[in-house]
């Protein structure tokens, strides 16, 4: 190409020189063999059980590196195929990955009929493979809340994510978690997707993450249409059989789509055979009879709600605005069994400055939050129910506030930082196939800045590890029958990949 605006050209390379943009992108190969990924998906999806062509394995596993490297949707398969370093080291340890024995590995080369050719699926096998998570949707329709049977290939990628943070867990023990249940709209164009409560077409995945691993525990595809609270206790109970065995407490936060007897009562009253009774926080459905409880709360029975704050290496208490202040309050639900537990319903209000909003509130006006007037001036107006009856107002209200910090992350990473927000298809099927492996994903990069890269790197959004580490400009070579990456003299993420890939081998070293 001739000069442009500035002054270089632009020349096609004219031999094949080994260069790749990923060369940090095998550190998560090599975190993956540790884990036993690949050998999971060979054990659990059987989507492609057959003796010719791409395995199992092999569309997993590119869909997940294509993932990582910012991949957003299946024709982005060509340029991973294009990046001839990335696929030399592909083809070096594809056979690796699965631990297979020579025989093994002999009738792998046999699937093919004539000489494979390429690293990486093309998209048509990518496209044929999301197919074959079709479910049945005859029963499917608008205007009602659809859970289809996971087929057995879908349910199999269910229980690899089970065995991966198995994995990680082993690795960094837990014996206390929480889970934080929250629904996430991802608007779509397709002609089969289903209107939301937002007005647009959508799909509403329901995601379980845990801020102690950093993981998405359990994750379920749906239609825009289905309600957020629509069978969350079978979802709690489905999570509750993921959790690795060396958990003994759970706790659980959730907004007000919980707000929900048939999920609230048997976590307080202990129905659950492995862990008994779960302590929870729930945000209330601020109705009446709650606006009427908190109406009968003296004004001296208010608490500011101060949290600490980190300023030039000092803590120090910063005031939020907000005050808090128990409810005497007793829903019928409870009132119907004296055998219920004890619930504590605590509210929370903020005092609304804004001349306009305390106008709206005046002429009763739509506001985007709930409001209530006292003596002082209308004020914002939220609750809380738990089974946490001894637990400081200030401290409760804080550690449900959390929820709302790190679960969204999470889902801003799965739909702006992964490929969450781009569905490939108008098939249920096959878009909550590439959901379900767009968490294997998410977890993987969870597990490499816990377990790996540690420190600061562990509260780093995706996008900073693809800059840092990921898209490592590098030339491969082979030298004296070994594969070596050769990146950038002086190039300052050099020293980052080296630590990693020992700290990787570490974890694969027996304690």
């Amino acid at each position: 190409m001739t000069q442009g605006v500035l002054p270089y050209k632009i020349e096609e390379e004219t031999t094949s020189s080994g260069m790749t943009a990923l060369a940090g992108l095998p550190a998560y190969l090599d975190l993956a063999k540790v884990l036993n990924l690949a050998q999971k998906v060979t054990e659990h999806v059987k989507a492609r059980d057959n003796e010719q062509g791409w395995k199992d394995t092999d569309m997993v596993m590119a869909l997940i590196l294509l993932q990582l490297a910012g991949g957003d949707c299946v024709d982005d398969m060509r340029i991973l195929e294009s990046d001839e370093g990335f696929c030399r080291i592909l083809q070096a340890v594809e056979l690796d990955m699965q631990n297979l024995t020579r025989p093994e590995r002999r009738r792998i080369q046999l699937r093919w009929r004539k000489e494979k050719n390429r690293s990486v699926p093309s998209p048509s096998s990518v496209f044929r493979f999301l197919k074959s998570f079709t479910v049945d949707e005859s029963t499917r329709q608008e205007g009602h809340a659809w859970i289809p049977k996971d087929p057995a290939a879908l349910a199999g990628l269910r229980l690899v994510n089970r065995d991966l943070i198995a994995e990680i867990n082993q690795r960094n023990p837990q014996t206390t978690v929480t889970l934080d249940m929250d629904a996430t709209l991802k608007d779509v164009f397709n002609k089969n997707a289903l209107f939301s409560y937002k007005g647009y077409k959508a799909y509403q995945p329901f995601n379980v993450y845990c801020p102690e691993l950093d993981v998405v525990v359990h994750s379920e595809f749906r239609d825009g249409n289905v309600p957020a609270g629509h069978d969350m206790d079978r979802i709690l109970d489905e999570t509750l059989k993921y959790l690795p065995e060396s958990v003994t407490e759970v706790f659980v936060r959730s907004d007000s789509a919980g707000y929900n007897w048939d999920f609230m009562l048997p976590m307080a009253n202990g129905k659950n055979q492995r862990f008994g009774a779960i302590q929870f926080s729930v945000s209330v459905d601020v109705t009446p009879q709650f606006r009427a409880a908190v109406a009968a709360v003296e004004e001296k029975e208010w608490t500011p709600i101060v949290r600490p704050v980190r300023r030039g290496g000092k803590i120090e208490m910063e005031k939020t605005g907000h005050e808090w202040a128990e409810v005497c309050f007793v829903p019928n639900a409870l009132a119907h069994s004296k055998n219920n537990a004890e619930l504590r319903y605590v509210a929370i209000r903020q005092f609304i400055k804004d001349e306009k909003d305390q106008q709206r509130v005046t002429e009763q006006l739509s506001l985007p939050f709930k409001v209530m007037s006292f003596p002082e001036g209308p004020y914002k107006l939220h609750g809380i129910v738990t089974n946490r009856l001894k637990m400081d107002g200030t401290a409760l209200v804080l550690w449900h506030w959390e929820r709302c910090g790190k679960s969204e992350e999470a889902h801003a990473v799965m739909k702006e930082d992964l490929a969450g927000g781009h569905m490939p298809s108008s098939n249920f099927g096959s878009n909550a196939a590439w959901w379900a492996i767009m968490i294997l994903a998410f977890n993987l990069n969870s597990a490499m800045k816990s377990l790996v890269l540690g420190g600061d790197w562990a509260t780093r959004r995706l996008k900073a590890l693809r800059f840092n580490l990921i898209c490592l400009p590098g030339r491969i070579i082979t030298h004296a029958r070994e594969l070596i990456i050769r990146v950038a003299k002086g190039h300052p993420s050099f020293e980052m990949l080296i630590q990693a890939r020992k700290r990787i081998l570490n974890l694969a070293t027996p304690a």
